[in-house]
């Protein structure tokens, strides 16, 4: 067979093979879902009466900020570690603003106990099924955009975008659910994010090869 016919035999049939997007724009589209979820979120649930009031607190808008860095921080992670050519060490971005976010909520349990002489303590499934409704779509969108990361390094990218979901859900929460405790912010919030981050680490690479 001559080279001619040879290549013309192999490349019969093939279709051009469409481009992964830029991780800055493919955040930008989640980011655009993100302000859907949420905004939809706010549409059923309603915004908390208070939240004007909240607003105008310093340490609330700081953990907000933080929380929402984290999110924001998670998703550029993982659509960066979802290429090949790209150092593991992206994997460590979303750790300042999520330490910060912590540490607020850390020294507000502390402010409420010096304050009450007792931290407030108790359940709020409410909570925790608001973070995981607003986490579980944008962590399926996040599975779906890096599925082609599946046989390179699934799971810290399915866990970076489980922290994402969760990180920036627990925001759109504080627009909608009344809890004000430092403490139980922590243990609910930081206890949904990392039952949503590591829900995606354990079954997100499996999505992924599926929907590859």
């Amino acid at each position: 067979m001559r080279t001619d016919d040879l290549i013309r035999q192999l490349a019969n049939g093939l279709t051009p093979v469409r481009r992964v997007a830029p991780p800055w724009r493919a955040t930008a589209s989640w980011l655009l879902l993100v302000l859907l979820v949420i905004g939809a979120g706010v549409a059923v649930a309603g915004l908390r009466h208070d939240v004007a009031d909240r607003l105008m607190l310093p340490e609330e808008r700081i953990n907000l900020a933080a929380a929402l860095l984290t999110g924001v921080a998670a998703a550029i992670a993982a659509f960066q570690l979802a290429l090949p050519d790209r150092s593991r060490g992206w994997a460590l971005l979303p750790l300042p603003f999520a330490a910060a976010w912590l540490s607020g909520l850390g020294w507000g349990c502390l402010r409420d106990l010096a304050a009450h002489g007792t931290l407030a303590l108790g359940t709020s499934f409410g909570c925790m099924r608001f973070i995981i409704g607003f986490g579980l779509p944008l962590t399926v969108a996040m599975l779906w955009m890096t599925r082609h990361a599946g046989p390179i390094r699934p799971a810290p990218v399915a866990a970076l975008g489980g922290l994402a979901a969760a990180a920036i859900g627990s925001v759109g929460l504080s627009l909608v659910h009344h809890l004000d405790a430092a403490a139980m912010v922590l243990i609910w919030h930081g206890g949904s994010i990392a039952l949503v981050t590591f829900a995606a680490w354990l079954f997100g690479p499996r999505a992924m090869r599926a929907m590859a």
